[in-house]
């Protein structure tokens, strides 16, 4: 009896020690977990769990939908979670949503969109890239690289995030720039790339914005043209990297996104327990993947890693 006593209060004390991180870690982003970019900031975010010791819920709309987004952050602030982890590809659609969960004492991080509003909407932190600024190194390099005539694949016109890539991209490769606008589909993409190739024989550099969901097909209709054309691309997938070493891809911009979904979980299981929270955005990118680096990322990207 004296044995069950003990091992009780020992039960008790343990569960009192315990601290409030079983409370859920709400991730809500604009892409899918299933879209081969966001499955590796979700298997960023559920590693940091681990190893932290707390619960992530990730959501996410069904299609790019900030009406949708919004909602669930809504309903996540209904939820009273220990901390609310967002990426903000539109601000005025978000907004009010956001500073909802300030309001109610929630504390917000946000994620590879919005670092230049996260801060004014009362998040305390940004994890990503300056979106501008990578597209203006990414536009400079292939300006470098002979490139006079461009095309930026947009798969998603109005994500403030991607409108400042090609922004900057243009910047970046001072010469002629024309946004394409596509939808999430690589057949559409590689379609419209084609088609805009065979259109106008002056293009020679084609700048996409997602490695799998534009970077392939873009890579696929410029091999189909015959001509020489530089393709270029944000983030990575193993598919690009091997077009990279293959020579058949000039680089990638990578902005580890594993790291947007493990830093802030890490960050605000951190906050929870012991109050504690960097001082400033941190930035996860970017880094340009050449021929020299591309092979040796391939495996981590096969991984969902990188």
């Amino acid at each position: 009896m004296k044995k069950f006593v003990k091992a009780a209060l020992a039960a008790s004390a343990f569960a009192i020690a315990t601290p409030v991180l079983a409370q859920d870690i709400v991730v809500v982003a604009h892409g899918q977990a299933n879209d081969p970019f966001w499955s590796v900031v979700k298997n960023g975010a559920e590693q940091a769990a681990k190893d932290a010791g707390v619960n992530v819920d990730y959501r996410s709309p069904e299609t790019f939908d900030m009406v949708a987004m919004s909602q669930l952050i809504d309903a996540a602030v209904n939820q009273e979670p220990a901390g609310l982890i967002v990426s903000i590809p539109d601000a005025d659609a978000l907004g009010p949503s956001i500073q909802r969960a300030v309001s109610a004492g929630i504390p917000v991080i946000s994620i590879n969109s919005g670092s230049d509003v996260s801060k004014g909407l009362g998040a305390l932190l940004h994890v990503g890239q300056d979106e501008f600024d990578a597209g203006k190194s990414a536009g400079a390099k292939l300006a470098e690289m002979g490139g006079k005539t461009a095309i930026c694949v947009n798969q998603e016109v109005g994500n403030v995030s991607l409108d400042l890539r090609c922004d900057g991209f243009a910047e970046g490769f001072g010469g002629s720039v024309t946004v394409l606008p596509t939808s999430n589909d690589p057949a559409e993409i590689e379609a419209k790339v084609a088609a805009a190739l065979s259109s106008d024989t002056a293009i020679d550099t084609v700048m996409a914005l997602g490695a799998s969901t534009a970077g392939e097909p873009a890579v696929a209709a410029a091999k189909a043209s015959g001509r020489d054309v530089n393709v270029a691309s944000f983030d990575l997938s193993a598919s690009f990297l091997q077009s990279i070493v293959d020579g058949d891809a000039a680089f990638a911009i990578d902005q580890q996104q594993f790291l947007q979904g493990y830093l802030s979980v890490n960050f605000m299981a951190l906050h929870a327990k012991f109050g504690l929270m960097p001082g400033g955005n941190v930035p996860s990118g970017p880094n340009l993947i050449t021929a020299d680096k591309a092979a040796q990322v391939i495996e981590l990207s096969a991984k969902g890693i990188r």
